[in-house]
This record gives structure tokens, sequence and C-alpha cells, in this order.
């Protein structure tokens, strides 16, 4: 209980901060901040969390394990669509088909996930989280994403145009540049000043994600967002969760592991879900209900693992 009202109190305090700021600010601000932390925040916050992270033992596995959940979740959920299909002898549109797979496949590791992983964990199994996230999350979202997108949606975006957007993104270079920079000694000062910068960068993503939720209204979507979410935060993490002790993860990394697979829809699904012209309303829905469900999903895969 200490440990969850150590987590929740920040958790749910800078959500809801972000939420209120949300209305009383400018429309264009979460833009701007998403920006910042995109390109500045985030990828400062990798090199300071990378100095003091262990890349011992088979941290390699955790993209593994990522591709395993996202092929397990899209897999459920276009099983799914069939079932329904066969049973009602309708399925539904290929723009909610498609928005539906993609809420059930990549969640939200980087923003909120990398939080969590934080407090509950620490910083010595960052790693585990940030590989998880940067060649598991961000390749499914970009790429195996987009590739559904563009076949249940319309839109016009090139494979060029996606292979360029992973390729530019900063928290790759950022990786690379932390895996060097741990081998660098610097001065007490250098290192207490990245490590508060890291948290302050920390801190304000989970305000985004309120600014961001301050904006969502639609709830029309909300039993077929019910079973995408009990695919994405309940069935794969307890199904893989359960499997991971045969790939050798037990203890903490496991732990990581599974707070990884739990966490709600990405952002990423609204991005893609506009860029496409898929169901928006079933992304909005997702991404809220995803939220508030982690607050109920958590003590649970802290007590299960």
């Amino acid at each position: 209980m200490i440990k969850l009202l150590q987590l929740y109190i920040p958790l749910v305090g800078l959500v809801l901060l972000g939420l209120i700021l949300g209305c009383k600010l400018p429309s264009h601000f979460p833009t701007r901040l998403g920006q910042f932390l995109f390109w500045v925040g985030v990828p400062i916050s990798v090199v300071a969390f990378l100095r003091g992270a262990d890349l011992s033992g088979g941290i390699w596995i955790a993209p593994v394990i990522a591709w395993v959940a996202i092929l397990l979740g899209a897999g459920w959920a276009w099983l799914i669509i069939k079932l329904q299909a066969s049973w009602q002898g309708t399925a539904p549109q290929k723009p909610t088909q498609g928005i539906f797979i993609l809420a059930a496949m990549v969640g939200n590791t980087g923003y909120l996930g990398f939080p969590v992983s934080l407090a509950v964990v620490g910083k010595q199994y960052f790693a585990w989280a940030l590989f998880y996230d940067l060649l598991g999350t961000m390749l499914g979202s970009y790429g195996l994403g987009v590739v559904i997108a563009s076949r249940y949606g319309a839109g016009v975006n090139s494979p060029q145009q996606t292979l360029r957007a992973i390729l530019v993104n900063p928290i790759l270079g950022s990786f690379c540049f932390g895996l060097w920079f741990r081998q660098v000694t610097v001065s007490p000062i250098l290192e207490w000043c990245l490590d508060k910068f890291a948290w302050c960068a920390v801190g304000l993503s989970l305000a985004l994600i309120g600014m961001r939720l301050s904006k969502l209204s639609s709830w029309r979507s909300l039993p077929r967002a019910g079973i995408s979410l009990g695919i994405k935060m309940l069935l794969v993490p307890l199904i893989v969760g359960s499997s991971l002790s045969t790939f050798g993860i037990t203890g903490k990394p496991a732990l990581v592991m599974v707070l990884q697979m739990a966490m709600p829809p990405a952002f990423a699904t609204l991005v893609i879900s506009e860029a496409y012209h898929l169901d928006r309303d079933l992304a909005v829905t997702a991404l809220a209900v995803g939220c508030l469900l982690l607050l109920l999903t958590l003590p649970v895969w802290l007590w299960l693992f």
C-alpha cells in the first residue's frame, strides 16, 4: 500500500494538474510542450537514466517480448473481428477495425510507461523499459501500425515518409549517445543537473497526458473500446507475463516487462487515426478509458509479479 501511495500521489496528481491546466491554457500549449518533450526532454532523460541503468543480463530480449505482445494483441483483435462477422453476419467498418487492432497492440510505453517503471522499479532497470519502447513500441506504432492503418484507412503517407519518421526520432539518437556517454566521467554538479532535469521531464510528461485527456470528449465507442482494452491491458500482459520465466526473465525485469505491456493505448494511435482517417471516436475513447483503467490494474500486476 505504501508503494502504491508513493506511485499514485505523483502519478494522479500530475495528470490531474495537466487536466486543469489543459482547460486553462491556450489550445496550442500541449502541442508545444509535446514538441519540447519529444525533441529535448525525453532524449535528455534517456541519456541521464541510462547512466544508472544496468545493461547486463538478457536485456536485449526486451524488444522480442515487446513484439510478442504487439503481435499477440493484434492477433486477438483480428480474431474477435472475424468472430463477430461470423456470428452476427456483419463486421465493423474498416476504419473502426483498423483502430480496434491498433489500440489492442501498442501501448503508451514512453510518456506513461517510463514514469511508472521508474517509480515502481527504479533507475537500475530503466534500460529494460527503454529497449521495450524504442525497439518495440516505436517500431510497432510507426512500422506495423502504419501498415495496418494503410490497409484499413485512407491515408496518403508513403513508406518513405514512415521510414523517415522512424529514423529522425530523437530518442534513437539519444539512446546511441547515452550508451557512449555512460563511459564518460562528469562532474557531480553536471550529474546532479542531468538527474533533476530528467525527473522534471518525467513530471511534464505526466502533466502532458492530463492536458491531452482534457481535450477528449467522445464516449460513443465505449463497448468496443472496452474489448480492445481488455486485450491490451489484461489478456496480453497475463499471457506473456506468465511465460516470461521461459525466457529467463524473472524478478524486477519481469515486472518492468509486464508494466510496459499493461500500459493503455499509445497516443500514436490517435495520431495515426487522424493521418489515415480511421475511427477517431474509438481512438479517443480507448485512450481516455485506458488511462483510468490503469489505476485499477496496476495493483493487480504488482501483486502478481
